[in-house]
């Protein structure tokens, strides 16, 4: 089960994004690693780590999955805040990631200067594949993200479900995706993405999530899916679906 072109994999280009942060673009899946419009670091930190980290403050230890960890921003972007936010709480961090030479090259990516005091961590991870000191344990999983989340024990209070988009990456969408990546949430779990798509809420919905619609200044409105309730703007699906009987759900088969 597969759509990708490793043939196309090694071709990409620096892009400078609105909020003079850079990213990249893909031409595998024909699309950037971040919104060039909301920013590669703003997009990370007002779209998924503050909403993720203000409803878990209270832990004593995060478990996050990083889907997928492509330029590392969500990562990077987790451990800047702890830092800059006098965060005590210990970090795990997994991450899946289909292309090594990306990872691999990382140590010389032009990141922000936000970036500086966690130099060392970026080198590590990129010579390494992994990263661990007293608060924080990183680990990004070479291969097909989809089989990867099969194989992991652990319980996730955070995912970040940053693939590249519906269209473009399709089998990081479907309803069966999100099965299994129920599996491996914990009772608390805050799933943040930046779709809004119905297809993509539907395939939550669908496997028992709460939906929520989550906005913040400069960035696009994105989506918040959790096992329990939050005091945010919820997103009723029946209602949805009432009002739009072709709304449906992706589908593996749709595609393989």
């Amino acid at each position: 089960m597969t759509l990708y072109d490793k043939s196309l994999r090694p071709y990409k280009k620096v892009v400078l994004t609105k909020d003079n942060t850079f990213t990249l673009y893909s031409a595998e899946f024909d699309e950037c690693y971040h919104s060039t419009n909301d920013g590669a670091l703003n997009e990370s930190l007002n779209k998924h780590i503050i909403p993720a980290f203000d409803l878990l403050k209270q832990k004593d230890k995060i478990t996050i999955l990083d889907i997928c960890f492509g330029l590392g921003y969500n990562t990077f972007t987790t451990i800047y805040y702890c830092k800059t936010n006098n965060i005590k709480t210990k970090i795990e961090i997994i991450s899946p990631e289909i292309d090594e030479e990306l990872v691999r090259s990382l140590k010389d990516f032009n990141y922000p200067r936000e970036f500086d005091s966690i130099k060392n961590i970026i080198e590590n991870i990129s010579n390494n594949l992994c990263y661990e000191d007293e608060q924080f344990k990183i680990d990004v999983i070479m291969g097909d993200a989809r089989k990867i989340i099969l194989n992991l024990n652990s319980k996730f209070d955070i995912v970040y479900q940053d693939a590249f988009s519906p269209k473009k990456n399709p089998l990081l969408w479907t309803r069966e995706y999100f099965k299994d990546l129920r599996k491996l949430c914990s009772d608390k779990i805050i799933i943040t993405t930046y779709s809004s798509a119905t297809p993509v809420r539907m395939g939550l919905y669908e496997n028992g999530f709460l939906l929520y619609e989550h906005s913040s200044s400069g960035v696009r409105a994105g989506t918040i899916a959790s096992l329990a309730p939050l005091e945010l703007n919820f997103i009723d699906m029946e209602l949805k679906m009432s009002r739009n009987k072709e709304a449906k759900s992706l589908k593996d088969s749709d595609f393989i």
